[in-house]
């Protein structure tokens, strides 16, 4: 009898970049993987085009249809449970959540970040990254806790910022970064390979430092 594929809910609300990459991975691959459902707070989220081409469920939820951050959160709950997820990942999702909602899903709610957290969780990251006279940036694959960007790290993917580099040149060039780590982590997941205990990533049941497992492009950096 086959094992039950990993099942996964993507939380969006863009154009879904990095929806794609999952989505090509678990076309492409080998994958006992599957996303059950994408679901998005903006209706004009290309991100939905994407899932609904790929044959995926798409759901709209939109945040200003509620009077306040814990009722969406509960509304986003419930519609996330229907789908029964093993994992939920949040894909360019641009909500704060409320510290009730991630506990609901402690230690399989899991988000990509662009920057080698610690440094630069929140906005901005790129220019704060060049300003700061950082050598090298990226991009970090992470479990979501209640505090912003700080939860444990499961996989970072390092670049070298070059000389002259503008934010957007370094955007464009992390976002290849996390187009790779993210289908990383989802074959870490599909693998059950990724848990979390006492606030830490376990790879093969053993503690990633904090920095998660670390992938470096430095070397191969020739995306434009």
């Amino acid at each position: 009898m086959s094992q039950a594929k990993t099942r996964l809910v993507v939380l969006i609300s863009g154009s879904g970049s990095n929806l794609q990459a999952l989505i090509d991975a678990t076309q492409s691959d080998d994958l006992d993987a599957e996303i059950v459902a994408v679901i998005s707070n903006k209706n004009a989220a290309f991100g939905l085009q994407r899932a609904a081409q790929a044959g995926i469920a798409t759901e709209v939820l939109d945040h200003r249809g509620f009077e306040s951050r814990d009722q969406f959160d509960a509304a986003l709950t419930e519609l996330i449970d229907s789908y029964q997820p093993d994992w939920v990942l949040l894909a360019g999702f641009m909500r704060i959540l409320t510290a009730t909602f991630v506990r609901h899903y402690q230690g399989r709610l899991i988000n990509i970040h662009p920057s080698l957290l610690p440094k630069f969780p929140g906005l901005d990251t790129h220019q704060r990254a060049i300003d700061a006279g950082e050598r090298h940036h990226g991009a970090s694959v992470h479990f979501v806790i209640p505090a912003l960007d700080a939860g444990p790290v499961i996989i970072q993917g390092m670049l070298a910022i070059r000389p002259g580099d503008s934010a957007t040149e370094l955007a464009s060039r992390v976002l290849q970064v996390e187009h790779q780590i993210y289908p990383a982590t989802l074959h870490w997941l599909a693998d059950k390979r990724i848990s979390y205990a006492n606030e830490q990533t376990l790879l093969d049941n053993e503690p990633l430092p904090a920095t998660g497992y670390q992938m470096d492009f430095t070397g191969n950096d020739d995306t434009h």
